[in-house]
């Protein structure tokens, strides 16, 4: 099927004309995210350094002291949300059988892929009913495969295709999904997997992963092929138009699980505007596609902002440059009736941005880019609002609740067009665009 067919199909109609419906079209049972799992050279470092500064403690490990030569992984773990990081032993020490802990793991692969896009996201996990069936189902919807199912210790299913660039969606399913409250990692994550004992406490009050961002070079390629093959349905999308700075925009959709607690919003690159869109920004420097930022939801972001914030600047992350003193002041109309005063002040205090939608109220704040290259970032966000009961009579928060920060995208877009003009600061002009 040739690009132009795919272009006249898509037609983004932009954030206010766009109909929020759920058709509940999921092509098998999806649950959560399970896990990130980020693919570098030095696994021990860069585990320990999310660690410190996001507040996340390493729970389990993979390893030479656990017998695996293949890889070195680390897992941190805060409430829901989990971090892996994994990089390459030698070769040689792998043998003919490999002692991997995942079965996915390539020596060559992950070579190729921390040289061409530095530290970045390679698998984003998602915990699903029957891993077997959701490889199977989205094979035969069009996902190019990556992994075939694998089933681990007689319990725990794991496989892979392709998502965009050289990330993977990797489905995990359990025999026994109640395993997910014991203590041994062996059981609720991976087989091979043994528990590190935390030597002191570590919480900043993240909970759990609340969406993952990829950037795409053609939007409307990546949306069909996502949503084909999963059956997920579009949650929101934004525009140029809703979204850009005079300088520089993007085109965005979010595709949505049927419980809407997966959502996997993608970017692409608009052209033709004074500056380079930061989208294509990190497509230069990423190489390619891949996964732009992870949004983490904090149960007090209050909290985690001054934990994070103390750690800024000694092996922490630092933060994209607060809003002017104008954004707080109006701060106030749009949302003093969910803010009080003093929490407004403390939004002020820690460059916190505040949006809303119609059914809740998104509270949202950007580190700078993690590794060396203008690509991979997070955002801490907490949603106020949107509060539901299920058959249990449990009170759960709807997903997306607040929506995306579509408010505060040209806030977000200015901060980080001043970011990027100083590092272009001491690089030679470009010759203009023709």
């Amino acid at each position: 099927m040739g690009h132009q067919t795919e272009t006249t199909q898509f037609n983004l109609v932009g954030f206010s004309n766009f109909v929020r419906s759920n058709p509940r079209s999921d092509r098998f049972a999806v649950t959560r995210f399970h896990h990130i799992e980020f693919w570098c050279t030095d696994a021990t470092n860069t585990a320990l350094r999310f660690s410190w500064g996001l507040g996340m403690p390493l729970v389990a490990k993979s390893d030479l002291s656990t017998g695996n030569h293949s890889h070195a992984s680390y897992l941190l773990r805060s409430a829901d949300l989990s971090f892996l990081f994994s990089a390459p032993y030698s070769p040689s020490l792998s043998g003919p059988t490999s002692s991997a802990s995942i079965p996915s793991f390539d020596h060559s692969a992950s070579r190729a892929f921390s040289a061409k896009h530095g530290l970045a996201v390679r698998a984003v996990a998602i915990q699903v009913a029957d891993a077997d069936l959701a490889f199977h189902a989205s094979v035969s919807h069009g996902a190019k495969p990556a992994s075939p199912p694998i089933l681990l210790d007689n319990r725990v299913t794991i496989a892979e295709v392709h998502l965009y660039g050289d990330v993977v969606l990797r489905y995990v399913s359990y025999k026994d999904p109640a395993q997910r409250s014991d203590p041994n990692p062996d059981l609720w994550f991976l087989p091979g997997f043994e528990p590190v004992p935390s030597s002191f406490p570590l919480d900043f009050g993240l909970r759990r992963l609340d969406h993952a961002v990829g950037n795409v070079p053609d939007l409307a390629a990546a949306v069909e092929y996502v949503k084909g093959f999963t059956g997920f349905h579009e949650f929101a999308e934004f525009t140029a138009e809703d979204v850009g700075t005079s300088e520089s925009g993007l085109n965005s959709v979010v595709l949505a699980s049927n419980d809407e607690t997966v959502l996997l919003p993608m970017n692409e690159p608009v052209y033709g505007t004074k500056r380079k869109s930061q989208i294509q920004t990190y497509l230069e420097h990423n190489e390619g596609a891949g996964v732009q930022h992870l949004a983490l939801v904090s149960e007090d972001i209050f909290r985690t902002l001054r934990e994070m914030r103390q750690r800024s600047g000694i092996g922490g992350f630092d933060f994209m440059p607060s809003p002017p003193p104008t954004y707080y002041r109006n701060l106030k109309k749009r949302a003093g009736d969910v803010l009080t005063d003093e929490q407004i002040k403390e939004c002020e205090e820690l460059g916190i941005l505040v949006d809303r939608d119609d059914q809740g109220t998104l509270l949202q704040i950007f580190t700078k880019p993690v590794g060396d290259r203008p690509t991979i970032f997070i955002e801490i966000i907490q949603r106020v609002g949107c509060m539901l009961k299920n058959e249990e009579g449990k009170e759960y928060q709807k997903g997306g609740c607040g929506g995306f920060g579509k408010g505060n995208f040209s806030a977000l877009f200015k901060s980080i067009e001043e970011y990027e003009k100083t590092l272009e600061a001491r690089q030679i002009a470009e010759p203009a665009a023709a």
